[in-house]
């Protein structure tokens, strides 16, 4: 059971977490203009029918404002090149090809600072007041292959039709042409995400379309947010903090987060009881395998991928995922059963941040207030209608009983 003021202060604190809807748009804007500047007429890919579109978390809806005002939005977009194969040209081919466009992009765009490349891709950073930058990983069309493989291993193909293959400068065969290339598919993976969610997304979506007057397919996922993306902010706002300084790269990673959140989300319309619905199911056998004697945290749109697969071999970010896990079971259910926000705000401040959570305890007051004048309105509605009514009909009084 979760207090009210438990309740109210979660969700608060989601709100606290969230990015403003104009970041969403400048991210969107952002890469929409890479894919427009690709596919211009002077482009050197244009023919190759370059598709720019956003991963991770501002994909998912699950972006969370930075702990500090000097750290970055971290905007993670691949750039896939729809006409071209793996046989025409090798990963390290295809990354300088990409590369160079976004590198003409930059200079068009008087970006002062340098494209730097990384493993899997590009890196595109923006002025300073912009506060973020776009991670490119170059893409080739890879559906048929991972469809034909997951089929022949009797595996779930349903998401196999938007499987890419990917860059990666640190696979030994990075400058040689051969159809062995690292795979993804985060359309694959969004379309999975979606459904674990999809009957509370559209009916907000559709909500908040009738208030605005527009039809729902023009409204972006990224104006409504459901407990499943807010609980899965909080969790990532409490995992920062715990391994904040930790330079032993131990953290439990988001897309493990994301995904066993995902697995645990039952349909909850409160975000405290979908955070602590998540909370009690995410180590379940059922999510997380035992198999052949390591972990396995199958992608749920390509059963081959182990999102653990590290685990194995760095034992200690295993620990440090179940240890995450128990403490923030200890904090979250410490804070569940009380009923005064301050004290709620001195249980999470250590594990979340002082100054967030004092926020989320003035944000959840006047969640508080909203309450208690919808209940009053309410209550007021119901007497209203309890008290006798007349009709239209004159009363004529009659002559008082007992009396002559």
């Amino acid at each position: 059971m979760v207090t009210k003021t438990a309740q109210n202060y979660i969700k608060a604190l989601a709100e606290e977490l969230e990015i403003s809807e104009s970041r969403y748009d400048q991210a969107h804007r952002r890469y929409r203009a890479v894919g427009e500047w690709l596919n211009r007429d002077a482009s050197s890919v244009k023919e190759f029918a370059p598709a720019v579109y956003a991963q991770g978390s501002f994909a998912f809806g699950t972006v969370i404002k930075p702990y500090t005002e000097e750290e970055e939005y971290d905007v993670d977009a691949v750039c896939e090149l729809k006409q071209l194969s793996k046989s025409q040209l090798s990963q390290k081919q295809l990354k300088e090809l990409v590369g160079q466009e976004i590198e003409s992009y930059r200079q068009a765009n008087s970006m002062h600072k340098p494209l730097n490349e990384r493993r899997r891709g590009w890196t595109l950073s923006y002025a300073d007041e912009a506060q973020f930058h776009m991670d490119i990983v170059p893409a080739l069309p890879n559906g048929a292959g991972v469809r034909l493989l997951l089929e022949q291993k009797g595996l779930d193909a349903q998401c196999a039709g938007t499987a890419i293959s990917i860059t990666d400068n640190e696979t030994g065969n990075y400058a040689v042409v051969t159809d062995d290339w690292p795979r993804s598919n985060p359309k694959g993976y969004l379309q999975w995400f979606r459904s674990r969610m999809s009957i509370l997304l559209e009916r907000r979506k559709a909500e908040l379309a009738k208030k605005v007057h527009a039809n729902v397919e023009d409204i972006p996922d990224y104006r409504v947010r459901t407990p499943l993306q807010s609980a899965i902010m909080i969790l990532k706002r409490h995992r920062d903090m715990m391994f904040a300084g930790d330079q032993t790269n131990r953290c439990p990673i988001s897309i493990i987060i994301t995904t066993l959140a995902g697995h645990s989300y039952q349909g909850e319309e409160q975000i405290g009881d979908a955070l602590f619905s998540i909370l009690s199911r995410m180590d379940s056998d059922e999510f997380i395998h035992w198999n052949n004697g390591k972990y396995v945290i199958p992608n749920p749109s390509d059963p081959l991928e182990n999102f653990a697969d590290k685990w194995e071999q760095f034992p200690e970010r295993k620990d440090a995922f179940f240890e995450w896990l128990a403490q923030a079971r200890q904090d979250f259910h410490a804070a569940r059963n009380q009923y005064s926000r301050k004290e709620i705000t001195e249980t999470l401040s250590p594990r979340i941040g002082s100054d967030l959570a004092k926020r989320a305890e003035g944000r959840s007051a006047d969640v508080g207030q909203q309450s208690l004048l919808k209940e009053s309105s309410a209550a007021s509605a119901a007497s209203m209608a309890a008290k006798p009514s007349f009709g239209n009909e004159p009363r004529i009084p009659t002559k008082p009983k007992g009396f002559a």
